[in-house]
Order: C-alpha cells, then structure tokens, then sequence
C-alpha cells in the first residue's frame, strides 16, 4: 500500500493545522533550512511510529526536506488525527494511521513501515523497535525513542543483551523532558480531561499517580486550576519531593476514597486496580497519560461493572455492581492525545528538533554499538539557545575570568 488513512478528502483540513504548528515550531523551522541545503539524510529510509499530529507532520516534512525516504504509522490507536493523515499522504508521504483502529490494524499499519526496509527508526513507546527485533530485520542503523515508557523498555533490551542497533534515548535529553513532559503533559491532559467531561477542576481532589516529570507537571497544572492535589508514589525521594512542592502524599489505597479524577502517569501496569475501585467516591473519573493502556486495570473494572454505556465523546460511564459511578476516560489510552490534541507545538518544537538532530547524530556515527545513548549536551545547549533566540531572550555569557575561575582548583577563599 502507498498509504492507508481515514478519507482523503480531509487534506485541506489537516493542511491548515500542519501550518498552525509549524508557525510555532521556530527550531524545527531552523533546523528545516539547514537540511534543505546540506541533505544530510539524502537516500536514508528512515520508519517512524508516532502520534500522527500536526506536530509530527512537521518533523516528517523535515526529515523529507533533508533527502529521506520517511514511512509513518501510529504509536497509538487512538492518537491519530486523520486529516493530518490525510495531508501527509496528499504529500506524498507512506503514512499508515486511522484513529480508533483495531489493535489488528495497529500492527499491520507497523508492517508496513517494516516492509519498506528502514535503516533509522523513530519510536515513540518502542513497538515497532521491539517488533523489528522479533523479526529479526537486518540493515538497521540505529533508532530513536521518544518517550519515558519505551526507554525503559529498551535499557532493558540492553540489559538483557538482546538490543541489536543504538539507540538514541531522545526521552532523556534536557530540552526534552524537562519541557515536553513537565509542560506538555500537564497542559494537554488537562485539556483531555475537559473536553471528554466538561467537569470543572476547581474545588476538587485530583490524584496524580506517579511523580516523575509527567506528574510534576500534571499537578502544577491541577493546583494552578483550584483543585487539591494528591500525590501517590512508590519511590520516597519522589513522595518526598512532591510532598516540599506542597502536595498530600497518599497510598493509592487511601487516595481512592478521597479522590473526584484520578490520572495515571507512571508506565508501569495496572497502578489503579479492584480495591481501589471498589472505595472510589459515586462519580469518580479516572484516566490515563502514560503511553500504554495498562495503568488501569480494565479488566478489573469490567468485572465490577453490571452494566455501561457511552456518556460523552471518550468519556464510558460504569455502573458498578455496588451502585457507584465511574468514568473512565479514553478507554484507559493516552487522555491528552486521545480526547485532546497533545502536547502544544511550542513544547514539541524542541522534542522534534531533538529527534531530527538525533537521526543526524546515527548517520554521522556508523560505529556506535549496540546500547541506549543519549544526545551529546552539546546538542542540548544548541537547542535551548534556539529557542530562547526564537523567544527574544537574551542571557550572559560566561567572561574569560569567570571560565577561568571554573576551570580552576587553586582559588579559594
């Protein structure tokens, strides 16, 4: 198949808003140039399984622009925007994604990808990496990865000795996760949030699970909107943290009485389970912003439940055997990139422009053995500096003395 998209005839649509982002993308835009004339990618096949979004369109263009042959499909069921979709394949590019797609239709789309024989990966969750593997596909260059979830996965192909080709964990870079994660996620799962419940947040206990960049985020943005903010961990140095940046530190067991929206974001599996269903409140939503559909445990909530039925676009009311109401959101997927856009374009220009750097960075280093790297901090830095350049920021820089001084062991008091 050339492509395999949700109505053609959406192009114009998704056309408009790839434009929208791209106008708040300034690195990307910069980094777009630069390709455009050096074609560093010239002739590379280059697969890439992502949210398919205005902002992805943005990194496929220029990925494009730098030479590449670029296949796409999705990093999610329910994440895909089709007229998006539908504009890159008007591009011309092989682009295999419908939203709401069966898990079927999910790896066929990634057979796709595979079929056209890539020589550098972008991931996002790391299934197609994981699934090349188990294909024992050959000619691999290296490969990228995007999110928290899908470098844990791969640390442990390492681990384990079975990771074949590098990788790049662009998840780990500081322009990335600091921003993309921290902001991105709190201000679009929020945004999922409202637009499958029209709820308002003011006033009401809102559960975090997890407090790594994604929570930090996520309850920022909940404290700032009015609501008491409950924080649930495994690992003391993050209860501890979230506990001095204000927040109530509960056991989940706990947290489940008191709590009106309930929001996972660990990566880790079934964090909300049957006796927490059980003591959750009449009326209780919970939802999902980790990148797999496993933090809640669906299954359990199937067996409470005597009977259910769709309330809203992306909102399922269960009514349990017990008597009590709860809302699950999204089908337990990714809520901000399910019954939201995702993260802005702001915040994705930096991740992108990582992740573009990134496949540079592959290409420019064929000797790289097989483990999980990071981006060097010198590409960081550039990144940072162009977004403050796009900004209008403007900071010191250090003086010959100052250097000197830091560079010294002699000079004490």
């Amino acid at each position: 198949m050339k492509y395999h998209i949700r109505d053609k005839k959406l192009a114009p649509q998704g056309r408009r808003k790839i434009e929208w982002a791209e106008s708040m993308m300034p690195v990307l835009r910069l980094i777009r140039k630069r390709f455009a004339k050096e074609k560093p990618l010239r002739k590379r096949r280059i697969g890439c399984c992502l949210h398919v979004t205005t902002e992805t369109a943005n990194l496929i263009r220029t990925l494009k622009t730098g030479g590449a042959e670029v296949s796409l499909t999705a990093s999610n069921p329910l994440s895909t925007q089709d007229d998006v979709a539908a504009a890159l394949a008007q591009d011309g590019i092989a682009v295999f994604a419908c939203k709401g797609e069966s898990r079927t239709d999910y790896y066929r789309h990634m057979s796709q990808v595979i079929k056209r024989g890539p020589e550098v990966v972008i991931d996002d969750g790391a299934d197609l990496i994981s699934t090349l593997h188990k294909k024992k596909k050959e000619g691999l260059l290296g490969g990228t990865e995007e999110t928290t979830t899908g470098v844990i996965r791969l640390k442990q192909m390492e681990r384990d000795r079975v990771l074949r080709f590098p990788i790049i964990a662009v998840n780990d870079s500081l322009t990335k996760h600091l921003f993309d994660n921290r902001y991105g996620t709190g201000q679009s799962t929020i945004d999922g949030i409202l637009r499958a419940t029209n709820i308002l947040i003011s006033g009401c206990t809102f559960v975090v699970a997890g407090y790594g960049w994604c929570g930090r985020g996520l309850a920022m943005r909940a404290k700032g909107l009015g609501a008491s903010v409950v924080v649930t961990e495994v690992d003391p140095v993050k209860a501890l943290e979230a506990r001095m940046d204000g927040y109530t530190v509960l056991p989940m067991n706990r947290a489940a009485e008191l709590g009106d929206v309930f929001v996972t974001v660990t990566g880790d599996i079934h964090v909300i389970r049957k006796e927490h269903m059980r003591k959750m409140k009449d009326g209780a939503v919970i939802c999902n912003s980790g990148h797999f559909d496993v933090e809640i445990d669906k299954e359990a909530l199937r067996l409470l439940t005597k009977k259910k039925r769709i309330m809203r676009d992306f909102c399922e009311e269960y009514m349990l055997k017990n008597g009590k109401r709860i809302y699950l959101l999204a089908e337990g997927r990714l809520v901000n990139l399910s019954a939201a856009e995702g993260h802005p374009a702001m915040v994705m220009d930096m991740s992108f422009a990582n992740q573009a750097l990134a496949v540079e960075f592959i290409l420019k280093h064929p000797g790289l053995e097989s483990k999980v790297y990071n981006l060097p901090h010198s590409i960081d830095e550039r990144i940072a500096r162009l977004k403050l350049k796009s900004m209008r920021i403007k900071i010191d820089r250090l003086t010959p003395e100052q250097k000197e001084y830091l560079s010294s062991w002699k000079i004490g008091t």
